[in-house]
Order: structure tokens, then sequence, then C-alpha cells
């Protein structure tokens, strides 16, 4: 996301009188054509308004962090004499290579 200047915070500030007055439709318009809106009331920030595509960027990216930083974690803590080669693991699981054949799985 890039940064907001002066101008382009002041353009994003919508008082909640607009929507009081009947003009949500025209505000979530700007929203989709300007990008996000600072809804104000009593001269504090109420709430923010996005597009839902911005929203979903957001929090993907939010989500990407939160992984990140549990694989940083875990790497920090990683002790390889716990780990388990794959032959190893389906052993102590009663499995076979034959029995994995026919599992479909989808991995992000």
């Amino acid at each position: 996301m890039s940064e907001m200047s002066v101008m382009s915070v002041m353009k994003s500030i919508v008082p909640i009188t607009r929507f009081n007055k009947g003009e949500a439709n025209r505000i979530f318009e700007e929203v989709e054509h300007c990008g996000t809106k600072i809804v104000m009331k009593n001269n504090r920030p109420a709430c923010i308004l996005m597009s839902p595509a911005q929203y979903e960027s957001l929090m993907e990216m939010l989500s990407d962090q939160i992984m990140l930083e549990e694989a940083q974690n875990r790497m920090a803590h990683y002790d390889p004499s716990h780990s388990l080669t794959q032959e190893d693991m389906l052993k102590e699981l009663g499995l076979t290579e034959a029995d994995l054949d026919d599992v479909e799985a989808e991995i992000e």
C-alpha cells in the first residue's frame, strides 16, 4: 500500500453528516473510484471504508505475515534430532507408499 500524502488524507475524509444527508451511495462510489475513505464522527475517525478487494488483500498480507512469523519461530527452535524421514513416518503410521497413491492433496 502506498504512503498517503496530507492532501490525499484530506481528500479521503468523509464527515458522518454526509451519511446523515443520504449520500451513502455517492460515498460508496467514491470508495470504488478513488479508494479508501475515513469516516469522521465528532472530529474523530469512526471507521474506514474500503473496497472488498482491498480488504481481502490486506487480510491476505496479514495472514502471510502471521505465517512467516510462525515459520521463523519454528525454525529458531528447530531440532533436527526430532525429525523423521518420510519412510520412518509411514512406518510409524502403518502406511505404505501405495496407500498414498489415491490421496489427493492441494498445497498452497
